[in-house]
């Protein structure tokens, strides 16, 4: 069975004022990157009637109108899996003036985004994500290779009995750190894994933030690291809205005078500020 590997490290980040300091943490650990040739052929290998020269021919295909689609304005939704769409990135500043804005001058980038499917059946969401997956602590991955390795040197008997123990022991730590794992990741270990969020909102217009349950985030509350979070702003009219996440922007969508944006709780107390117009007041946090 696949498993997610991951390793728990100790944040030793230099201001011991932080809430983040001396607390441990887990990142993933990726054992390779496979190519697109790696990836036609994992698919040829599974159950495809198509060669793996055929798939690769696909999936080259498929890259090269993705990207023709969304440079004509297009999102491009696969069913089960999630919505390719793009967004812009403008230089700080932006033009004086709507009469002044130039594309050459004043946009400074095009990113690809990617939103999972929420869709029930298929959702993809951080939060339903984490219960499809099993994990297994690398460390604990490691000492039963060595374990294994140990034992290869005996006589047979003694071989297969330290390569079953490896097993076992491999599968029920695999097991116990998956278990573990899900438990943080939905809220069995809140302190290792949420932090607080702080919501500044400014403008004349309105916004909300909500999570994938569609429960509105208020400032302050305490989000689980890489859980979703969802931005709807209304500008005032005329006016651009903008959104920012540690000082970094956040890219909205414009849909029928309604801003849509989105993103990923980062691991450490963070500040999102909302300004949903140019008449700026005074913020309130909600």
């Amino acid at each position: 069975m696949s498993k997610i590997l991951y390793e728990v490290y100790k944040n030793d980040i230099k201001d011991s004022e932080s809430v983040m300091y001396g607390k441990w943490y887990a990142r993933l650990k990726s054992i390779e990157t496979l190519s697109l040739t790696n990836v036609a052929k994992h698919i040829s290998e599974h159950g495809s009637v198509f060669t793996e020269d055929v798939v690769e021919g696909v999936l080259k295909k498929f890259k090269n109108c993705l990207l023709e689609m969304l440079l004509d304005s297009k999102k491009v939704k696969i069913a089960g899996l999630g919505t390719f769409y793009l967004t812009c990135e403008c230089i700080k500043g932006g033009a004086e003036k709507e009469e002044d804005f130039n594309v050459n001058q004043h946009l400074a980038a095009l990113h690809i985004r990617f939103l999972p499917d929420q869709a029930q059946e298929d959702n993809l969401s951080s939060r339903e994500f984490i219960k499809k997956a099993d994990f297994v602590n690398i460390k604990n991955l490691l000492s039963n290779k060595d374990d294994s390795e140990g034992s290869g040197t005996t006589e047979n008997g003694g071989s297969q009995g330290g390569s079953q123990s490896g097993s076992q022991s491999g599968e029920q730590g695999g097991s116990q750190s998956g278990n573990e794992g899900s438990q943080s990741g939905n809220g069995g270990n809140s302190q290792a894994t949420s932090f607080a969020l702080t919501i500044t909102k400014s403008g004349s217009g309105t916004s909300t933030v909500k999570n994938d349950s569609e429960e509105t985030i208020n400032s302050g509350d305490t989000l689980a690291s890489g859980a979703n979070v969802y931005i709807s702003v209304t500008p005032a009219e005329g006016q651009i809205p903008t959104a920012t996440l540690n000082g970094s922007n956040v890219s909205l969508t414009e849909n029928d005078g309604e801003y849509i944006g989105t993103f990923q709780m980062p691991a450490q107390a963070s500040s999102l500020v909302i300004n949903s117009g140019s008449d700026s007041e005074e913020g309130d946090q909600n």
